[in-house]
Order: structure tokens, then C-alpha cells, then sequence
């Protein structure tokens, strides 16, 4: 067991939070995980693998407290790790009464609650009163299904009191897991949002036909793009080429993987956005994600061609073939 870390808990019972929970079992004795659904639990315990995500991955049972209440999981929890799509996370909080408050609390969720356009640790310090400094920022290019097949992977653990960092750190590093510290969560979370709106874009200029030269040109300006926008919000000295930053954009933005990749593939092939979503029978965090960019943009006022050219596809209903068109001529 690693010194200093005890309880874990992960909230989340979808294909990152399985991938967690195989890396934590790596060096943990036990875990404990919370799911929504009863029957997902039984599920579990009788095949001992999850029965909706990852069921390739076989799991000791034993070694895994499962609860179907959030509050005895924090309440048994000394950590905790959050690991639900963005869009659900203020309702998985909504019958709240564990303190958690005391607890570290690590985001694995890399997206933005859309209502307020909040990214994770400010949702976290706003609503559930938890100091900076016990949020922690999951981040780097990480794809749960090469997880799974034990590939090599790289994680970046970002939380203002580093020490905090490195102690998690280690709990998640092994024969297929390579970590590194940040202090720099706001970089870390803006990166993994604007990341998946960049992925559509590159789904969609894939399913238009564009070819490899022109993805290449559409990602070097991406990074540009980030770099712009976080320099903007939180002004710190980063290295935008190291991997927690440009690594992350380049496999969710080319992985066979990548969700939201997928989703703009779809919409590029001419698949209205409800029937890619209804097809997909996953959330492409991207979709959420550039609204609230462009909304939070409005104060920022930050040149982002690419965001905003998939903010026009997605919500104003513009034609993917016109819109990328125009796009062309803006990059460098």
C-alpha cells in the first residue's frame, strides 16, 4: 500500500472510472466504488467485470466496497475520485450530505457543467465549499481502453499543494501507468475541455474528406488556440508542448477511441447532431463543451476559429462543407 493514501473512492461506474479502478487496484489493497444502479452492482459481483463498460477487464471483487450511496462511499472515503460525465455531475451531488469537504478530491471528469460554464475544481470550490487546494485535476493523454489493454500511458496529477499531487500520484503509477505532478489545475481542465471540442473539428473535416496534411495544419493551430485561451484565463508560465497540454489534444484528436472524434466524424458524413447523439449511445463531452467556451468567450473575447467554427455546426445549424470552407482560410 502506498504510504499516506488509505480509503478511495470512486464515483462513476462508466468506462474511465473502470479503467481507474483496475490502476488503483494496482497498488491499493481495496477500493471503494459507487454506482447508480443496483443491477449494475449484482451484475459486477456475479461476472466480475463491469457489465456495461470494459468487460474485458476482470476484477478480485473482494478487493472492491461497492455502494449505491454516495454518501457512505465519501463517508468510507478518505479520497475521492469523480468520474461521470459533466453534464450529470451536479445531479449526482444533488442529495449530498457526507462531508466532503475534508476530503481530496480529484476530478476525472474532463468537461464543463454547461448551465454556469463552470469546469470541474470551480464547481467544486463554489458548491461543495472544497478548498483549492484539495482538488486535484486527472489529466494527460489517457484513453481508457488502452487502460484495459495495459498499454503504455501517461498521467499528469495537477493540484495547487503538489505534495498532495505526488502522494496520488502514486497510487496510480505502475508497469503501464507513467505520472508527473502540476500545480496548474485551471491549464489542466481548460485544455481537457477545448481539447474535445478540437476532436469534432477533426471528426468533422475527417468525415468532409480532408486529409492528413490538413489535419495536421488544424491541430498545430489548436494548440495555438489553447495556449491563447488559457494564457488568457490563468496566466502562469506552462510548457503548452508537454503531454498533459499538446498530448492530450493529439490523441483524443486522432485516437480510434476518441468519443467525440466519432461524433464529428458523424456530423462532417451529414448526420444531423440528435442522430449522431442517438447513435453514439455516449456523451462527447466536445458537444457541452463548445457552448460554454463560446459563452465564456464573450468575456474573454480570445481568437478561437477553430471553437468557434464547431459552435456554429453544432448549435447554429451552419453547413459543415461552408463552415470548414471558411476555417481554411483563417489557419496558418
Amino acid at each position: 500500500m502506498v504510504s499516506g493514501i488509505k480509503k478511495v473512492a470512486i464515483i462513476g461506474s462508466g468506462s474511465w472510472a473502470t479503467a481507474l479502478a483496475k490502476i488503483l487496484l494496482e497498488n491499493l489493497p481495496e477500493i471503494n466504488w459507487s454506482f447508480r444502479n443496483t443491477d449494475s452492482i449484482k451484475l459486477f459481483k456475479k461476472f466480475r467485470h463491469n457489465p456495461n463498460y470494459l468487460r474485458g477487464v476482470e476484477f478480485d471483487t473482494n478487493r472492491i466496497n461497492f455502494f449505491n450511496d454516495i454518501n457512505e462511499a465519501i463517508e468510507a472515503s478518505e479520497t475521492i475520485i469523480l468520474a461521470v460525465p459533466s453534464a450529470f455531475l451536479a445531479e449526482t451531488f444533488s442529495n449530498l450530505t457526507a462531508d466532503i469537504t475534508s476530503r481530496f478530491v480529484v476530478s476525472g471528469v474532463k468537461g464543463v457543467l454547461s448551465d454556469e460554464n463552470l469546469v470541474v475544481g470551480e464547481y467544486l470550490h463554489k458548491y461543495l465549499h472544497i478548498p483549492f487546494e484539495s482538488i486535484g485535476v486527472i489529466a494527460g493523454p489517457c484513453h481508457a481502453e488502452e487502460v484495459a489493454l495495459e498499454r503504455l500511458s501517461y498521467l499528469t496529477i495537477a493540484c495547487p499543494d503538489e505534495a498532495k499531487a505526488q502522494v496520488f500520484a502514486e497510487i496510480l503509477a505502475c508497469d503501464y501507468i507513467q505520472t508527473k505532478t502540476s500545480d496548474d489545475i485551471w491549464g489542466t481542465e481548460y485544455t481537457s475541455v477545448i481539447k474535445n471540442i478540437v476532436a469534432i473539428a477533426a471528426g468533422i473535416v475527417h468525415g468532409l474528406r480532408y486529409g492528413d496534411n490538413f489535419q495536421a495544419v488544424l491541430l498545430a493551430n489548436a494548440i495555438q488556440e489553447i495556449k491563447r485561451f488559457v494564457d488568457t484565463v490563468h496566466p502562469i508560465t506552462r510548457d503548452i508542448k508537454s503531454s498533459v497540454y499538446l498530448g492530450d489534444l493529439l490523441v483524443t484528436a486522432y485516437s480510434q477511441f476518441s468519443r467525440n472524434r466519432l461524433f464529428g466524424t458523424m456530423v462532417g458524413k451529414g448526420y444531423s447532431v440528435k442522430t449522431a447523439q442517438l447513435e453514439m449511445h455516449m456523451v462527447a463531452e466536445g458537444y457541452y463543451a463548445a457552448k460554454s467556451i463560446h459563452e465564456l468567450n464573450k468575456k474573454f473575447k480570445v481568437d478561437m476559429p477553430i471553437s468557434k467554427a464547431v459552435y456554429q455546426i453544432l448549435y447554429e445549424n451552419k453547413p459543415p462543407k461552408k463552415v470548414i470552407e471558411l476555417l481554411t482560410n483563417k489557419l496558418n
